[in-house]
């Protein structure tokens, strides 16, 4: 044994804490109050020190611990704790690009930029710069809106919740909506059709049966009671077998026949073919509106790629009044969520360099070529961060778009399957390593399925694979 081993540890008593006046005149202390304050600084000093103090009546706090540099230190870290951002970028590689719980869209960098300009300085959100008078927000993106999908008019909301909700109030508030049953849906966060027309006011009309509904369901259901026919596209599930839906464009001559609007809630929206890309077919807000909806609601941060919105697009009169409406000031978006979306429409101006400027797409469209080499390069470099007891492979995978979007549409990915060298159902083993990678400084968030971790490669773009290279690195170091 060495004398160094059989050193006895130096014990602090309660009358050896230095007191918080002491401390704060420390060099080491007024560096810490000039980066965070005097405040809080002070708060997290006490804090500690009551540590310590419960630790000596114990009779098990070190002396050294009670010197003024490692008291500092050890605030510093409280000081990092407390004012760490609680939302935190991540890397995402759990196979689902639009993913609801990780903030859905990404957004390309010329929106990134627009918000950041007009956070810097005054612009004219709501002010006409040709009469100098009060503006409406909405003229910002109404012209691109017309461009890309031949809709007389727009209003944007926080969310597509909120634009059919402001919908349904505004039109049907105290008289019938008549919905197909199929299409009384539920999607993530328990918002349900049924739902949102209850606290718009507007009552339920349910027709047809779960898999059939017929244009004659609509038509017998009509009454002096009836505001509006409203079709919803089901983004988030499919009906598969015996099955019948009626068409907007029924739908729509059907309402229009009895003076009635028609409506449709599109969901995750898309404005072009995604069928040119190789991606499923999704009906456009243009296809939707052409085929005679009046109006027509969806996202901003799906299919569309850009920040969270909901959009109500259509008729100028049915937007007037949708707009006229006391709950649309309470809905409505700011100025960062309109550069945002402008941004990205501008995007679709230019439909041959969409897939590589638009982020949502550039990740749809990611070549199985680039993404196989990519998980070679990280196969090393994970295999050592896992250590002794994993084995990493490369295996095809299929990743989800996400956000109900297209939910029975998969695209072919490539995956890092992390599994456990005992080859046996090791469940606490493979869920201690998701936690681990949870816990890296940008979080790792995988899948755990068929007993191995799963890392789909598709959302990792190039840009970003030598910081999640470094930070495994820096974990072993």
């Amino acid at each position: 044994m060495s004398a160094s081993s059989s050193t006895p540890t130096l014990l602090a008593t309660v009358q050896e804490l230095p007191s918080i006046d002491r401390l704060l005149h420390h060099e080491a202390f007024t560096a810490l109050q000039a980066r965070y304050g005097h405040r809080q600084v002070v708060q997290q000093t006490r804090a500690h020190v009551q540590h310590l103090r419960e630790q000596a009546l114990q009779g098990v706090l070190p002396l050294q611990q009670v010197q003024p540099e490692p008291l500092a230190q050890a605030v510093q870290q409280r000081l990092q704790q407390q004012t760490r951002s609680r939302l935190q970028p991540i890397f995402n590689l759990s196979g689902t690009v639009l993913h609801t719980n990780l903030g859905r869209a990404l957004l390309p960098d010329d929106a990134v930029q627009a918000v950041a300009r007009v956070m810097r300085q005054p612009v004219n959100l709501e002010f006409n710069m040709d009469a100098g008078t009060r503006g409406d927000r909405d003229d910002l993106i109404e012209p691109l809106i017309r461009e890309l999908t031949g809709a007389e008019a727009v209003t944007v909301v926080n969310n597509n919740a909120a634009a059919v909700l402001l919908l349904l109030n505004t039109l049907s508030q105290g008289r019938e909506t008549i919905v197909s049953r199929g299409e009384l849906v539920e999607i993530g966060g328990a918002f349900r059709i049924p739902d949102i027309m209850h606290s718009a006011g507007a009552q339920l009309h349910e027709v047809g049966t779960t898999n059939r509904t017929h244009l004659h369901d609509y038509e017998r259901a009509l009454s002096e009671q009836t505001a509006l026919l409203m079709k919803v596209h089901c983004s988030n599930y499919a009906i598969q077998g015996f099955t019948k839906s009626v068409s907007i464009q029924q739908v729509a001559a059907l309402a229009h026949a009895h003076g009635l609007p028609a409506v449709e809630d599109l969901g995750s929206g898309t404005l072009v073919d995604l069928g040119q890309w190789g991606l499923p077919n999704e009906p456009t807000v243009r296809q939707s509106l052409a085929a005679g909806a009046d109006l027509v609601s969806f996202s901003g941060d799906k299919l569309l790629g850009g920040p969270q919105a909901g959009l109500i697009v259509g008729s100028h009169e049915l937007i007037a009044q949708i707009k006229r409406n006391p709950l649309k000031r309470a809905l409505r978006v700011g100025k960062l969520t309109l550069a945002a979306l402008e941004a990205v429409l501008q995007l679709y101006r230019q439909p041959e360099t969409l897939h590589e400027r638009l982020t949502t797409l550039r990740l749809f469209t990611r070549p199985l070529q680039a993404m196989q080499a990519q998980a070679e390069r990280l196969l090393p470099a994970l295999q050592h961060w896992c250590g002794e007891g994993y084995t990493v492979g490369i295996q095809p995978v299929r990743s989800q778009i996400g956000s109900g979007a297209l939910p029975d549409e998969v695209l072919p990915s490539v995956g890092l399957r992390i599994g456990t060298l005992s080859g046996g159902r090791n469940g606490r083993a493979l869920l201690q390593l998701e936690q681990r990678l949870r816990a890296l400084p940008q979080p790792v968030i995988g899948r755990l399925h068929d007993n191995a971790l799963w890392l789909d490669v598709r959302c990792l773009e190039p840009e970003f694979e030598a910081a999640f290279l470094a930070q495994l690195a820096e974990a072993q170091s």
